[in-house]
């Protein structure tokens, strides 16, 4: 038997199968690593050809994806990126990893996984399984993605698979990279189901199997749900216990000790990432369309996305004790990404925080060493700024530095004892003696 007439199964199996992922962002690049560490070929495919050309070159535009490693396996042939979308012809098994964003009307856009949809039904052939991996309702798999497979002329299980996977990948997290992350796995049929396990068994420390697409597209909606609800929670007490005057963050370590019945969930300037603000608002756009209000999640979401509003209330408060006003105040923005240690601007509440800094007449400046230079971000208006320096003179020169991300890398002592005054967010200046009376929270 020729190995192209293998049943994918046994090209799984034997690991003659090749794996394209489409998408080579922060979910589709650790995968490909995954992959490639268990002895498959891949094949990346991104649209964006400045994406492709830094990895042809061998170079990394993800902090925790080595540049050495990728020029390795361009070298050695087990990963070859790609914006020639007719090459999804030629692998065996094609993983669906694009971004799922909100249109303005906070509705869920699924334009990029259509496009890829329509792309891979040009080239789909028999033997062929494809997986959903991009959060989204439950549903899509079967309402959006196969019909649009299904016009090329083949059916599902018995011509090619189709399985949803939702992505779990937590930037910068050193303990869970993509292949140590449990997968949750779910079919359109048993034959589809049987074929994605098999090759997800191959890359991930455990595979999960549930009864549908469906159950495992609302799994990932349950993860981030959860986490959207108790950080609303814990921001909304910081926001009582400022009143009086009771430290949140102390509470929370409190708190943590009890052994049982208790997750710690820490306040912030707002949610970040791709997955946390978004997958609230498709659970409930899915609940509208059944005539469901989910209020709980709603109410969530309005307080987590207030809390730009309240820090910069804070700032303000702060600036007017100096007695300065914020128009015309030069203010520090320190951190981006909207997490601490990765490079991942992605729904960064920064942003948020530096449109209502400019809109009050403030002066600003940043400092962030994962990114160099602000990005372009579809609903800001982004000033054209690099990452400065964190100089004492830069510090002294300020009215305000705003840390917005607490980047482990950084000197908070150091930035306490130059600066006239620090709005904190993140507790990142909890051990901080010296200076403490220049220190607010927010």
């Amino acid at each position: 038997m020729k190995p192209e007439s293998k049943p994918v199964i046994d090209r799984i199996a034997d690991k003659s199968a090749v794996v394209g992922i489409v998408g080579l962002g922060y979910v589709g690049l650790p995968l490909i690593e995954a992959f490639v560490a268990c002895g498959y070929q891949t094949i990346g495919f991104d649209v964006d050809q400045a994406k492709v050309d830094s990895l042809l070159a061998g170079k990394s535009y993800i902090s925790h994806i080595d540049s050495a490693w990728i020029a390795r396996c361009i070298e050695q042939g087990s990963f070859t990126p790609t914006a020639d979308m007719a090459r999804l012809a030629e692998a065996d098994a094609i993983l669906i990893c694009v971004p799922t964003p909100l249109s303005d009307s906070r509705d869920p856009d699924l334009t990029y996984v259509e496009a890829t949809a329509c792309q891979i039904a040009k080239t789909l052939r028999p033997g062929q399984l494809v997986v959903l991996e991009s959060t989204t309702y439950p549903g899509t798999t079967k309402d959006v993605l196969l019909p649009i497979l299904a016009g090329s002329g083949l059916s599902v299980g018995s011509d090619f698979y189709l399985a949803y996977s939702p992505e779990r990948e937590d930037p910068g997290n050193p303990d869970y990279s993509a292949s140590r992350i449990p997968k949750v796995v779910g079919g359109a049929d048993p034959a589809s189901l049987e074929a994605a396990c098999a090759l997800y068994r191959e890359a991930v420390v455990d595979v999960v199997p549930v009864s549908s697409c469906e159950v495992a597209e609302a799994c990932k909606i349950l993860e981030n749900t959860y986490r959207s609800v108790n950080i609303a929670m814990v921001n909304e007490l910081k926001m009582l216990f400022d009143r009086i005057d009771v430290d949140v963050w102390e509470v929370v370590e409190a708190a943590k000790t009890k052994p049982f019945g208790f997750q710690a969930f820490y306040p912030g300037p707002g949610l970040g990432g791709h997955c946390i603000p978004i997958d609230p608002f498709y659970l409930s756009w899915v609940a509208r369309k059944h005539g469901m209000p989910t209020r709980f999640i709603e109410l969530a979401g309005e307080i987590n996305t207030s809390m730009p509003q309240y820090v910069i209330h804070r700032l303000v408060e702060a600036l007017n004790e100096a007695g300065k006003p914020l128009n015309g105040s030069k203010v520090l923005v320190l951190g981006i990404a909207y997490k601490s240690d990765v490079d991942d601007p992605r729904e960064s509440p920064s942003f948020e925080l530096m449109d209502l800094l400019r809109a009050g007449g403030a002066k600003l400046s940043y400092h962030d060493p994962h990114i160099p230079r602000l990005p372009n971000m579809r609903h800001h208006d982004v000033p054209d700024l690099a990452s400065q320096p964190l100089t004492a003179e830069l510090l002294a020169a300020q009215d305000c530095v705003l840390i917005a991300t607490a980047h482990t890398v950084v000197d908070y002592d150091f930035v306490v004892q130059h600066a006239p005054l620090v709005v904190d967010t993140r507790n990142a200046t909890a051990n901080v003696v010296t200076g403490r009376e220049k220190i607010r929270k927010a």
